[in-house]
């Protein structure tokens, strides 16, 4: 019979518990690193703020009107002025309004919805006043400037989406979603958009 000496039971021993400590401490990680879908969408809302699409505009606005009676413009009563400004709008995804379905640790489903603008806004401090009229029997009011600027939001919001902006706060949204994701330890990322049905009128 072969006898085992000291330094070989050493070795062996130190071998089995350094075993025993690698297994213990992969199953800890894999454990960490399991999720479920309420703790990936904790996760993914926090991070909304990164997914913004922001425009920036700088815009010139043409402004006329006429005093009327009986909707019909009086002459010599016009006024006008021009406005410059410069404004913003953000588009993005709502990540509160987004599921996700966690199928096991490696693969996940992320359902998100539609885009929207989220903010218009015209920086007031920014805005001039050019080539104003000055009729004494249509003087321009404060409530012009206004109406103006509104109406000048909805021309912001117009030109953002023929620009392309819903696909960008889609894209951005995605590749956002799928980096955390990457970097919680999934490997399989499905994501998809949700559809907008038409409503029948």
């Amino acid at each position: 019979m072969r006898k085992i000496t000291l330094p070989t039971l050493f070795f062996f021993l130190t071998t089995v518990i350094l075993a025993v400590v690698l297994l213990v401490h992969n199953t800890g990680v894999e454990k960490e690193r399991r999720y479920d879908s309420s703790t990936v969408m904790s996760r993914i809302t926090y991070m909304q703020e990164l997914a913004l699409v922001k425009h920036n505009y700088t815009g010139v606005i043409s402004y006329k009107d006429y005093m009327k009676i009986l909707n019909i413009n009086v002459p010599l009563t016009d006024k006008y002025f021009l406005l410059k400004y410069n404004g913003y709008i953000k588009a993005g995804v709502d990540f509160d309004l987004i599921k996700v379905d966690v199928k096991n640790d490696s693969t996940v489903h992320v359902s998100i919805p539609q885009p929207k603008i989220l903010d218009t806004v015209i920086d007031e401090k920014s805005v001039q006043v050019f080539n104003e009229s000055e009729n004494a029997f249509n003087p321009i009011k404060i409530s012009d400037y206004n109406e103006a600027l509104s109406r000048e939001k909805n021309v912001m919001i117009r030109d953002a989406v023929q620009q392309g902006i819903y696909a960008e706060a889609t894209g951005q949204a995605k590749m956002a979603i799928t980096s955390l994701l990457r970097e919680m330890g999934f490997s399989q990322i499905h994501i998809t958009e949700e559809l907008v049905t038409p409503q029948r009128r």
